[in-house]
């Protein structure tokens, strides 16, 4: 017995995880085309890939289509697996990036912090990049199926749909967070029931991919026997040899305790899970932490309001500067203990895969 296969449309991942693109800079070539290599499906995260460009302060926009450039020809370089882009809907470069991506002819675009109705318009006719929406609810599904067809005569060609456990921007308000109604199990069966009438009327395939909270090969057991295709991962990624941030971010993960994971509002108007540490305890307090907008990453971002600038504290956790910045984290961050390789992790998950469907 083993894993079962993810299919998006003519992709076969042998694999059915999908490593969640993490911002900033967390998941780039390195980690995803360590994932892709064990049959799972790396994602490169777009948000502000431009940081290390000499001129992304004054030409934030090349800048980060540059540095997407490179890292997906890099991740192509490293593995013949399947290599997705997570790109936020609320990203101001974000029909730059999309572009880009499809021109590179990355397999799949991921796409969240947002709804993406316009993300069929960019593909070109011989386009092969699958587009999956990252949803939070049933109403979602519904809303993005009726208007890609309407106007595009496309449907989405999965979704992914993101729990209240995820790390970093989440899609619910602070108050449904701990709502029962709002557990990622009840979701998933939500939006499955959501797309079949599409399914049935289309004959098509719209696989459900599970995501916020998901750790061990048990849970994914229980999902797959929910009705699921696959799961993404995010955090458990975070303490691999293979993931593109610092040691010191790596380490932040395996000391993490339960009562350091905290909601915090983030500038861009969304609440987001991170991980509580000097940074956020000034923030807290009141104490602003004085910035120039360089970047103009995020449309919603009111920058001028705002106590520190989101970007510049991401890119600096993922450095390792922790005092200067603080790392996204999902619920299950504190039950990361150590470093493993990419590898040794699914491998981990397969046998607590095959322990719990036997």
């Amino acid at each position: 017995m083993d894993f079962p296969e993810l299919r998006i449309k003519d992709l076969v991942a042998r694999v059915p995880i999908i490593q969640g693109g993490m911002g900033v800079g967390v998941s780039l070539a390195g980690l995803s085309s360590a994932v892709a290599n064990q049959g799972g499906i790396g994602v490169i995260s777009a948000a502000m890939i431009g940081m290390d460009e000499p001129d992304v302060a004054k030409n934030p926009d090349e800048a980060n289509i540059r540095a997407l450039q490179k890292e997906i020809r890099k991740a192509r370089e490293m593995t013949p697996g399947i290599i997705g882009v997570n790109i936020m809907v609320a990203l101001t470069n974000f029909s730059d990036l999309v572009k880009t991506s499809i021109k590179e002819g990355v397999d799949i675009i991921f796409s969240g912090a947002g709804l993406p109705f316009d993300l069929p318009k960019y593909l070109q006719e011989n386009s092969k990049t699958r587009l999956v929406p990252i949803i939070s609810s049933a109403r979602a599904a519904r809303i993005i199926c009726k208007k890609w067809l309407s106007r595009f005569n496309y449907l989405p060609d999965g979704f992914v749909v993101e729990g209240p456990l995820a790390g970093g921007h989440l899609g619910f308000k602070e108050e449904q967070l701990h709502d029962p109604e709002f557990k990622l199990e009840n979701l998933v069966k939500g939006v499955i029931e959501e797309v079949r009438p599409f399914e049935q009327e289309h004959g098509a395939l719209i696989p459900v991919i599970a995501a916020g909270g998901i750790y061990t090969g048990e849970d994914i057991c229980r999902f797959l026997r929910m009705g699921v295709a696959g799961v993404q991962l995010g955090t458990r990624f975070v303490a691999t040899h293979e993931c593109d941030a610092d040691m010191a971010f790596k380490q932040a993960f395996i000391d993490c305790k339960e009562e350091d994971l905290v909601i915090v509002k983030s500038p861009v108007g969304m609440p987001g899970r991170a991980m509580r540490n000097k940074f956020l305890d000034d923030v807290e307090q009141g104490k602003k932490k004085p910035f120039k907008c360089i970047y103009h990453c995020i449309a919603t971002c009111d920058y001028q309001k705002s106590p520190y600038c989101i970007a510049s504290a991401l890119v600096s956790a993922k450095k390792g500067k922790l005092h200067r910045g603080f790392a996204f984290a999902g619920q299950t961050a504190h039950r990361v203990k150590e470093l493993l390789s990419v590898e040794e992790l699914i491998d981990s998950l397969r046998k607590e895969y095959v322990q719990a469907c036997s």
